[in-house]
């Protein structure tokens, strides 16, 4: 596998984490919003993934020679969605509430903190991964260089 083109695979997956990060902090930010600007409680949010492959980016030369169809290795991940969850909802009692219904319920989002804390972690390690990869990426390369100056 070329530097560059892990380089590229490395930041693919550092560009996603961070938008992962940002969409979870998100969560968590707005974990008792019961109005947003679009009206109802904030709709838990959720990145999905999907991996780039050199077919798709028109790089079939990156490709061992002679790999058949279908046996691309990819080259990185995307983000393909953000998705909201409009059924994370929890009704509470609390007819003084500004935002109570006629029954006296408030609808606010059902975000679990444990669950957000845990992604964010996750998110975080890979990021962290990438990072090394990227350092250790950067040190063969500088070791490379010198070698071919020695």
């Amino acid at each position: 596998m070329g530097i560059i083109r892990t380089l590229r695979i490395s930041a693919s997956a550092l560009t996603a984490q961070r938008l992962r990060m940002d969409v979870i902090a998100s969560n968590l930010a707005n974990a008792e919003t019961t109005r947003t600007a679009e009206g109802g409680p904030y709709q838990r949010r959720r990145v999905e993934f999907a991996p780039v492959l050199a077919e798709q980016l028109g790089m079939r030369a990156l490709l061992p020679a002679g790999a058949p169809p279908g046996t691309d290795p990819g080259q990185g991940v995307r983000v393909t969605a953000i998705t909201r969850d409009s059924a994370a909802v929890r009704a509470v009692y609390d007819p003084n509430h500004p935002d109570a219904n006629a029954e006296g319920y408030v609808l606010f989002p059902d975000i679990d903190v444990v669950t957000e804390m845990t992604d964010m972690l996750s998110a975080s390690r890979s990021y962290e991964a990438n990072v090394t990869v990227m350092n250790a990426t950067k040190a063969m390369a500088l070791k490379a260089l010198e070698i071919g100056r020695g």
